[in-house]
């Protein structure tokens, strides 16, 4: 799995350069996503403008990442969804698994607001 990492000041952009997101991607997912959560920057933001298919292994995969985020108190928002790779996660019945936007700029608006809201949860 090729993607680009751009590291930010609270969160990585994470671009995946593949047409595909297949099933047999899972492992390749868990070895660029997770240590992450052992990195100081521990929000992720995925950036899916180029993926035009999207197997439902993956998909439900990829819920279970984010939930792996969530359940460390961490961030992690998918972006740039096509519409067929939508309406695959919409059959697959993940979609509303997914904290989703359709910009990355909203992506990020997403990940600052909840850090904000975790750090008034510290008080």
């Amino acid at each position: 799995m090729m993607v680009k990492i751009d590291t930010r000041e609270k969160f990585h952009v994470i671009t995946i350069l593949e047409a595909v997101l297949a099933a047999n991607m899972t492992e390749k997912m868990d070895k660029v996503l997770l240590p992450l959560l052992d990195d100081n920057v521990k929000n992720v933001i995925i950036n899916m403008k180029d993926i035009k298919i999207v197997e439902s292994a993956a998909a439900e995969h990829l819920v279970r990442i984010h939930n792996t985020f969530y359940d460390s108190n961490s961030s992690f928002v998918v972006c740039e969804l096509q519409n067929d790779v939508k309406n695959s996660f919409e059959n697959a019945g993940t979609l509303e698994k997914l904290n989703f936007t359709p910009t990355e700029s909203e992506a990020m608006d997403m990940v600052q607001m909840e850090e904000i809201e975790r750090e008034f949860g510290q008080f």
